[in-house]
């Protein structure tokens, strides 16, 4: 068994690097990510790339805030403390709607930072993954799973004929800056 785990094409082009994904997709190999310097649009779209579930994780963070900023001023001012100011009633609901829409959106705000942090694995001390260092510079790097696709002449002449100027096989899952 090899102990290549990825193949990587290295393309100097987009317009190049789409020409690869196309011809790997028409004959049927799975293309593990494709890491690139600059957005590319509808590249989503061509990998099949299924929507952002954060939404739903900001929309629980800001309910989450929501019940706790108004919790949070119901108890103390109807229940720790009640005070008659102005002979208003202890429970006046649009004194609390400013002090309840703040804190629901420090929390979304805040739940959605640690969000980010934990999905991309950026924990302090954590080396940075990388597939090949000239993906954040000039190069648009292909990654196809030699472990899943077995015919790697195939993708090697897929990926040169369509246009990469390097391709090589990698051994390790992700190259390290150390």
């Amino acid at each position: 068994m090899s102990n290549i785990k990825y193949i990587l094409g290295s393309f100097a082009d987009p317009d190049q690097m789409m020409d690869g994904i196309d011809k790997l997709q028409k004959n049927n190999i799975e293309i593990y990510d494709c890491f690139t310097p600059m957005p590319i649009h509808g590249i989503e779209a061509k990998l099949g790339v299924k929507p952002s579930r954060l939404p739903i994780v900001a929309f629980c963070f800001a309910v989450l805030g929501a019940i706790l900023g108004f919790s949070l001023l119901y108890y103390t001012m109807v229940h720790d403390w009640p005070m008659n100011i102005g002979g208003k009633p202890a429970f006046a609901a649009p004194a609390f709607v400013p002090v309840t829409f703040e804190v629901t959106i420090l929390l979304c705000a805040l739940g959605m930072v640690a969000t980010f942090f934990f999905r991309n694995h950026l924990f302090p001390g954590r080396a940075p993954r990388v597939m090949d260092i000239r993906a954040t510079d000039d190069r648009f790097i292909l990654a196809v799973d030699a472990k899943t696709n077995t015919d790697h002449e195939l993708i090697d002449s897929l990926l040169k004929e369509a246009g990469a100027v390097e391709v090589k096989h990698n051994e390790r899952k992700y190259i390290s800056y150390e």
